[in-house]
């Protein structure tokens, strides 16, 4: 474990909020999530995705505005696929997925352009190389390449993990690749070693997490992916 955990310092570390796995109601869940965001800022971690596709836009921004307060001045929040809520919470920029009618990096820019926010983080999950190669053409800053590994359920297989031979050909080229999908603090090592410039996940970063917990510093990579938000 600590060959581990010195080999997660200065790369990025990304988290993905998941308020549905707080087994609490609505107000309880949003204030766990906020005293989690307040460990991942004390921590340093570089980027926390808010993924949370099942709240309005009012709700979602007031959430978003909270999270950008709690996280603190070193961690960037990304919103998942709304660029208008982004914009109106501060947030420092939006993660996108790969699909055909999702919005696009360029268009993302524009807004924030045109809201004069500054310059956006844009991140991109992918699930194959041709992803990937859309991605890195488009601009994304950062790729979420996944899942590398596999998801068991009382010992059975519930998901393939796509392995971190294909993860190291995702890695050869431009824009920083971070290994998402069944990523451990015992197996995060594999993904660097394969090319990924960090790890991304939601239980990954869990309050009791030991990569968390372990003080791990803030990523020298991670601050130059931010654009200047």
């Amino acid at each position: 474990m600590a060959t581990c955990r010195a080999k997660l310092i200065g790369v990025i570390r990304y988290a993905i909020t998941n308020r549905s796995s707080f087994k609490l109601d609505e107000r309880a869940r949003d204030a766990e999530l906020l005293r989690l965001a307040v460990n991942w800022g004390e921590h340093g971690l570089d980027f926390v995705q808010l993924r949370e596709k099942d709240m309005g836009a009012k709700a979602l921004t007031t959430l978003a505005r909270e999270m950008v307060a709690a996280l603190g001045p070193h961690t960037k929040l990304l919103v998942n696929g709304r660029v208008d809520v982004a914009v109106a919470a501060g947030a420092a920029g939006v993660h996108l997925s790969s699909s055909p009618f999702e919005l696009t990096t360029k268009q993302v820019r524009q807004v924030f352009a045109h809201a004069d926010a500054g310059s956006p983080v844009v991140s991109v999950s992918c699930h194959t190389l041709a992803d990937v190669h859309r991605a890195r053409a488009a601009g994304a800053d950062l790729i979420l390449f996944g899942p590398v590994f596999e998801k068991r359920v009382d010992g059975k297989v519930v998901r393939e993990g796509l392995g971190t031979a294909m993860l190291r050909k995702a890695c050869a080229g431009p824009a920083g690749v971070l290994a998402l999908g069944g990523v451990t603090a015992d197996n995060a090592e594999e993904c660097l070693d394969a090319g990924a410039t960090g790890v991304a996940g939601i239980r990954l970063f869990d309050i009791e997490s030991k990569v968390t917990a372990s003080g791990i510093r803030a990523s020298s990579r991670g601050a130059s992916a931010s654009n200047g938000k």
